[in-house]
């Protein structure tokens, strides 16, 4: 499943988080790549264990707990650390699949990535190129949001960001190991999720409703691990 999430930051947390990454130092985008992304990598991140990335990190996971969207959606069990990247003319990253599982840095844990994030955090029209495309069994799908908003799609999908030709792309990207490992399932709950809640909203008295929202439960307590 792959989804657009709006306004996950505000506009005045996204020029607080410009603000923070133009005064900060960058490194080789390839610090934090496995051995195959590495060759086709081409950009700038923020070190991971720096105070600029801790600090944009919180910005974005209290962001994340107040999106009903992306809870509903993504059924987190584990958010990965924010990164932070930057795409100057010339830089891209080619096609590649992100690794199955992620060291947290400083930690003993892993993270399962499940479900692959990108934030935007420059506007759409400061910069050509950078557009980030998945591909999927429908073909491939070209993303290029507005700042705050955010996507999610399968990790385990092929997918790369192309040359940026003018201007420069910023954005944040993470994993999200999911209560639900299985895309179709999470698809299912995430509809019926959706569904329960309009049904709420236009017929917020219906005992159907109540079984409705019971067998949601019930599909999230077979399926969801520990």
């Amino acid at each position: 499943m792959m989804l657009h999430i709006p306004s996950v930051l505000t506009a005045e947390q996204v020029a607080h988080c410009r603000t923070v990454m133009e005064r900060a130092s960058w490194t080789d985008g390839r610090v934090t790549s496995g051995y195959q992304s590495a060759q086709v990598k081409k950009n700038l991140q923020l070190p991971d264990d720096g105070p600029a990335a801790r600090e944009l990190g919180d910005l974005v996971l209290s962001g994340l707990e107040r999106s009903a969207m992306f809870i509903s959606a993504a059924l987190p069990q584990r958010v990965f650390p924010p990164l932070f990247n930057r795409y100057e003319p010339g830089m891209t990253f080619g096609s590649h699949v992100d690794s199955a599982i992620r060291p947290v840095t400083g930690t003993p844990l892993r993270v399962r990535t499940d479900v692959s994030a990108t934030l935007f955090l420059s506007e759409p029209d400061s910069y050509d190129g950078g557009e980030l495309v998945v591909e999927d069994t429908y073909g491939s799908h070209s993303v290029k949001l507005p700042a705050g908003d955010l996507i999610i799609y399968p990790a385990s999908s092929l997918h790369h960001v192309t040359p940026v030709t003018r201007g420069v792309r910023l954005a944040s990207f993470f994993w999200v190991q999911s209560m639900v490992r299985d895309v179709s399932r999470r698809a299912m709950l995430f509809d019926m999720d959706t569904a329960i809640t309009q049904l709420n909203q236009e017929v917020p008295k219906s005992p159907a409703l109540v079984m409705l929202t019971g067998v949601y439960h019930n599909l999230l307590r077979q399926w969801a691990e520990p």
